[in-house]
């Protein structure tokens, strides 16, 4: 794919889908209280953001901690505005996505669902899941590095010592000092 023309072609685009949703809902920017576009490229976001005028803080990205992760992007954002609470319920939300075929499209809806208790729990015990293992990986790639390190450093001084040991069994031993 030829990257600049996709940027192109999805900077005006979906900034022109997201208005006409707007101008279909009789709303402006102003109305809406967060923007979750496809998180395809963080220039593409800030782009469409500058473009529509809305503040960073309205618009949602986690491109940068998960890449492009295409047709789940959006739904991705989405929970995680909600664990961050960056979604309540009352709030108006524009989503908007391009991708397969250079098709896209644009909706906005009125966020109606509560986080419940038990939504709650379930963000937190998962929150400490990924925790656990990003803290488990990072732990067992440095002990492979200092295995790596160290195992070779140790393979070196046993073949030093190797050596010695030979070079003391095939000298010969040292003649007796003579007696008086």
């Amino acid at each position: 794919m030829n990257g600049r023309e996709v940027y192109r072609f999805a900077t005006r685009v979906v900034g022109e889908s997201i208005l006409e949703a707007l101008a279909k809902a009789n709303l402006t920017a102003e109305n809406i209280d967060l923007v979750v576009p496809h998180q395809a490229n963080q220039r593409i976001i800030d782009h469409i953001a500058k473009q529509l005028k809305i503040p960073e803080e309205r618009v949602f990205s986690n491109v940068a901690r998960y890449g492009n992760t295409s047709a789940a992007s959006i739904p991705i954002a989405l929970t995680e505005a909600v664990e961050a609470r960056r979604l309540k319920p009352g709030d108006r939300v524009v989503v908007s996505g391009f991708g397969g075929g250079l098709s896209w499209a644009s909706m906005i809806f009125q966020w109606t669902a509560p986080l419940t208790e038990e939504d709650r729990l379930r963000s937190l015990q998962r929150r400490a899941i990924y925790r656990y293992r990003f803290y488990r990986r990072l732990w067992l790639m440095t002990r492979r590095r200092f295995r790596r390190w160290f195992g070779s450093q140790r393979k070196a001084v046993q073949k030093d010592v190797q050596r010695l040991q030979d070079r003391l069994h095939q000298e010969k031993p040292p003649d007796p000092p003579p007696t008086p």
